[in-house]
């Protein structure tokens, strides 16, 4: 991994292999590790780029900055620099939010596909939506639990993202959360939690897969039904023994699916 600059921080970004770019863009608190059961398997046929976003993992952790678009931003700033042209994104929770506003802000030519993985359009409690998790109220509580006990949230949150959580992977999941500084963890939260993708999933016209754990602890995989039918042509995958994080519980059949899914872009 090396440190690369852009928008005035530096980004800590693992660069691998030659061929087809496939960028992994990981979830709110997480870090690029979460994809390490991605890396060696397709390094060997594609250029895989996998950075922590800033605030995240091994990067720069400025104050500002720590928006969704700021990081689609980030994102295509690191991509003119590294010389990458219309990667496959594959985003995971917050990550196909960054996908999805790099789509709206650079045009749908701007990717060669695009992976969702269990991540609804929204997060927000909106009206008549039904994947909504966050009502202002729990978004308050959210927020007073990261100032006053992050210990205890970062806990919950990864016993959510597994379904069956082992005690390794907590162990060095829990440090990554713990590397994002409180406030920074703050502010992009509320930034994802009130994008709202809905009206603009028919919109999107390049390749696209949804993947979806079947255990719904953090995401309903009817969620990823319900992208799936709006964006045109898109395919549906549900992985039953994965909860929000199926690349690393299912690895093996993640990776196929998606080296079937790159071959298909041929």
């Amino acid at each position: 991994m090396s440190g690369i600059e852009v928008n005035g921080t530096t980004l800590e970004v693992l660069d691998r292999g030659e061929g087809r770019p496939v960028v992994f863009i990981h979830g709110v608190m997480c870090s690029g590790r979460f994809f390490a059961r991605q890396v060696d398997h397709f390094a060997d046929r594609f250029r895989v780029i996998v950075p922590d976003l800033r605030g995240h993992g091994e990067s720069d952790k400025p104050s500002s900055g720590h928006t969704v678009g700021a990081y689609a931003e980030d994102m295509r700033a690191l991509f003119g620099t590294l010389g990458i042209e219309r990667p496959v994104v594959v985003g995971w929770s917050m990550g196909s939010m960054i996908a999805y506003e790099y789509l709206k802000r650079y045009g749908g030519t701007s990717l060669a596909g695009l992976v969702i993985v269990d991540q609804p359009p929204s997060d927000f409690a909106w009206p008549d939506y039904e994947f909504g998790f966050f009502t202002p109220e729990i978004l308050d509580q959210t927020l007073e639990e990261l100032q006053t006990n992050p210990g205890a949230l970062i806990d919950m949150l990864v016993g959510l993202m597994l379904h069956e959580p082992a005690a390794g992977d907590v162990e060095w999941m829990r440090a990554e959360l713990q590397k994002v500084p409180d406030a920074i963890a703050a502010t992009i939260l509320v930034s994802q939690t009130l994008k709202d993708y809905r009206a603009f999933l028919p919109e999107i016209q390049v390749p696209t897969l949804v993947a979806f754990g079947t255990d719904p602890k953090l995401s309903s995989p009817d969620a990823g039904a319900y992208i799936a039918q709006r964006i045109p042509g898109a395919k549906l995958e549900l992985f039953e023994a994965s909860s929000h994080a199926p690349f690393w519980e299912e690895p093996d059949r993640f990776n196929a699916v998606l080296e079937n899914f790159l071959a298909g872009l041929d």
